[in-house]
């Protein structure tokens, strides 16, 4: 098939698109490239069935242009502003990407779906939409949204609109929610990559309060294969939550990490000594963890890296990809954003 997908050159948009192009799919990614995004981020980025547009998915004549250039049978949007601490200095660019972005390719999509009766739109989201659990429970496709942040409310936003412009227009829609990823190209502001990279400097490991929040972490390359799956058989009008099975705590996390890159790397002192805690993020939420038994049960999909598994590669990938992430951290300005 030919996919579209938007936000190629970011994080999980390049390991769907990596994917896609192994998979025999021809591949054109819509991005805009700004400071996440990464051409480098897609190593076979020469084979003839990739094309990189460069164009804004707020700008409405590129998105007309991309879609009757293209044709795609599918469209996958993963384009996004995607950091909590960011949104909450700056939310007017989450709510331009997110919500407005999302519109304006909602309504090019109108016009493929009209050209071509068997494309579908596959929105791509989070699990935060959804809000913050207690120590028990999980999210289902079926939870109420409770956004807290800039961020998840933008999300949440963009979620309505995708489902309304199915409802509304018949659009041929389908929705993910997944959790929190990590895995190769993660850009290093983040906080797997950010504990790898100021470990290996022996900087500073800044943690968020007592480390005790929890998240469901799932390897980007299973997301990218489930995200392919949803997109190409998943049944339109249906959500599914994608969510990798392994709860753990940021600081348990970060101890994890310190655990390999004294393996990898030995120094003197162990890197638990450079754990620092630092002022938590405003309205921290305290919990996530995703129930994906509708995905595994009518798709097939399930999870086949374990965390321990994931960080180990994870580790060892920036270990041997400093010619990636070197650039980035040169021309990036690692500042603690989010304090208000």
């Amino acid at each position: 098939m030919k996919l579209l997908v938007t936000g190629g050159c970011g994080f999980i948009g390049s390991a769907v698109v990596r994917h896609a192009l192994a998979e025999g799919h021809e591949v054109v990614n819509a991005d805009r490239l700004t400071y996440a995004a990464n051409r480098a981020n897609i190593p076979n980025s020469g084979n003839q069935a990739y094309t990189l547009e460069v164009a804004d998915i707020c700008n409405a004549h590129a998105m007309e242009r991309v879609f009757k250039t293209h044709n795609p049978d599918i469209a996958m949007h993963l384009a996004a502003e995607s950091h909590v601490d960011r949104s909450i200095d700056g939310p007017g660019a989450f709510i331009e990407t997110n919500v407005v972005g999302t519109y304006t390719l909602l309504q090019a999509a109108r016009a493929q779906h009209q050209r071509n009766p068997e494309f579908r739109f596959h929105h791509i989201s989070t699990d935060e939409v959804y809000g913050s659990l207690g120590v028990d429970g999980k999210f289902t496709e079926t939870t109420a949204y409770d956004p807290r942040s800039p961020y998840s409310a933008s999300k949440a936003s963009s979620d309505h609109l995708v489902r309304a412009w199915g409802e509304t227009y018949g659009l041929p829609v389908v929705v993910t929610n997944c959790s929190n990823n990590y895995g190769p190209y993660h850009f290093p502001e983040k906080l797997i990559p950010l504990i790898i990279l100021n470990g290996l400097a022996g900087k500073p490991l800044p943690v968020y309060g007592e480390g005790l929040n929890i998240r469901d972490w799932l390897y980007v390359e299973d997301h990218a294969k489930a995200l392919l799956l949803v997109a190409t058989k998943g049944q339109i009008g249906e959500t599914y939550n994608i969510g990798g099975d392994a709860e753990a705590t940021n600081i348990s996390i970060v101890k994890q990490i310190c655990a390999l890159l004294d393996e990898a790397v030995p120094t003197d002192k162990p890197r638990e000594d450079l754990i620092t805690f630092v002022a938590d993020r405003p309205g921290h939420d305290f919990r996530y963890a995703i129930d994906a038994t509708k995905i595994q049960t009518e798709l097939g999909w399930k999870p086949t890296v374990t965390l321990e598994q994931g960080l180990r590669e994870t580790v060892q990938w920036y270990l041997k990809n400093e010619a990636w992430w070197r650039p980035i951290q040169e021309r990036y300005q690692q500042e603690r954003l989010g304090l208000k």
